[in-house]
């Protein structure tokens, strides 16, 4: 990666991991089975980029720009997303294993976690209205001051979300996880 731009450019089974790379803009750019673990990426801007199979487990992406950036089939074990610029951060996920990640603090309306692994997610003090968790697992998810107005759980599954603690109004659970609702109060649903 010797240019500081890049627009419209594929990058397919590039290796990165342990790298920094810094300082560099990505428009309408698709990376399809990359290796970016391990690896810095601060004040990087990633404008319409397509992330396909990659791995980007415990990438730093402090200071960098997520704008309309999609992730499928990716690898993305504990990435602390909260060291996004908050300006123009959009992301989706589809079919994404995005365990211990974080997401505190982000504004995320209408964001889609599709088939995805959000395991011991933290999204406290998140802004998530409208936002869909299409099949996706939320075991050991953190839930703490989140806004959660409009979201869809209809399909999701192993969350535990505190009425008292969250905004919940108009959000959409199935009835098979009333019980991720009422686990605090530790009465038995059958």
């Amino acid at each position: 990666m010797d240019l500081l731009s890049y627009d419209n450019h594929t990058f397919e089974n590039e290796v990165f991991s342990g790298q920094t790379i810094k300082g560099r803009e990505f428009q309408d750019c698709t990376f399809i089975k990359c290796d970016f673990s391990n690896s810095s990426s601060p004040h990087n801007k990633f404008l319409d980029c397509t992330f396909d199979g990659c791995n980007l487990s415990m990438l730093k992406l402090n200071g960098s720009t997520l704008s309309n950036a999609q992730f499928k089939n990716c690898k993305m074990l504990g990435i602390i997303f909260s060291d996004c610029q908050d300006m123009m951060f959009s992301v989706a996920f589809d079919g994404c294993m995005l365990d211990y990640s974080s997401f505190m603090g982000k504004k995320m309306l209408k964001t889609n976690f599709s088939r995805s692994s959000l395991k011991e997610v933290n999204f406290s003090r998140a802004i998530l209205s409208e936002s869909v968790f299409n099949d996706s697992d939320l075991s050991g998810a953190v839930f703490n001051q989140t806004n959660l107005s409009g979201a869809n759980f209809i399909s999701a599954r192993n969350y535990s979300i505190e009425p008292e603690l969250n905004i919940i109004k108009k959000a959409s659970f199935s009835i098979n996880g009333i019980y991720g609702l009422l686990e605090k109060y530790q009465i038995k649903i059958v």
